[in-house]
């Protein structure tokens, strides 16, 4: 299905608040974008993870995105690579391999199709599925998107990863052009069938927005307010990873 010109627009708008920056933000407390402990906890494990950093192998992830997963010229500051920091600080004994697959204005359907072999190249301890955002633009029905996130995650269950999903992002902007919760809902209901992790990230920059340590509302774009999103992101997806694989702090640094 091709987005209408509604959809567009909602495009080009989470396009700018992504790569170029998201939305100005108030200057931020040293204890800014801090994230409650229950948008952080899970019953869901990680198995494979914790196997590879208890018996000293190589924690390989893939990120499996779309365009909010990067910053134009600057993925270095993007969220994953981010992620790939927090990891090395936090187990400095384990060598860290991080990728990046994107998905551009694809359908979890549309990226199904290459799952399989994505996880056979690149052999993932842990795949970060990153999904829903272009869904609820084209507003694909929930019940299809929720069977093509199942179909993905079994497959991605079945070739050996470990998964986490993370959701849409959150932006105030877009709150009345495109409707998020029945998506929210849909991959809620999978990561609970299938026991992975869910990544709240629409809850936790709904957080930061209600805590003024962003303002996600505001028309002016900088790549520094994108950096800084993303490093907070990227902090606490690390957290997040290493809880769900129920590793104790002798195991980390």
């Amino acid at each position: 299905m091709r987005p209408g010109s509604g959809t567009v627009l909602v495009l080009a708008l989470l396009a700018g608040l992504a790569a170029a920056g998201l939305a100005r933000a108030q200057d931020a407390a040293p204890q800014a974008c801090e994230v409650p402990s229950y948008l952080l906890s899970t019953e869901s494990t990680l198995p494979k993870v914790a196997e590879a950093v208890k018996n000293a192998r190589p924690l390989t992830v893939l990120v499996v995105g779309s365009r909010s997963s990067t910053i134009l010229s600057s993925e270095n500051s993007a969220y994953p690579a981010r992620l790939q920091a927090a990891l090395k600080e936090k187990l400095p004994s384990t060598p860290i391999n991080l990728s990046v697959e994107l998905h551009t204005g694809k359908t979890a359907e549309e990226v199904d199709a290459g799952l399989v072999k994505l996880v056979e190249a690149k052999r993932p301890t842990l795949v970060i599925w990153q999904t829903g955002t272009v869904d609820a633009m084209r507003s694909v029905d929930p019940d299809d998107f929720r069977g093509a996130v199942d179909e993905g995650v079994a497959a991605l269950q079945n070739a050996g990863a470990d998964v986490v999903l993370v959701n849409l992002q959150y932006s105030p902007r877009t709150e009345t052009m495109i409707s998020a919760p029945p998506y929210l809902d849909n991959m809620r209901v999978v990561a609970q069938q299938h026991n992975v992790p869910l990544f709240d990230r629409f809850a936790i920059m709904r957080h930061w927005n209600d805590a003024g340590d962003f303002d996600l509302f505001s028309t002016f774009h900088g790549t520094d307010m994108a950096k800084r999103v993303h490093a907070c992101l990227g902090r606490a997806l690390s957290k997040f990873v290493l809880d769900a694989a129920r590793l104790d702090q002798a195991q980390q640094n």
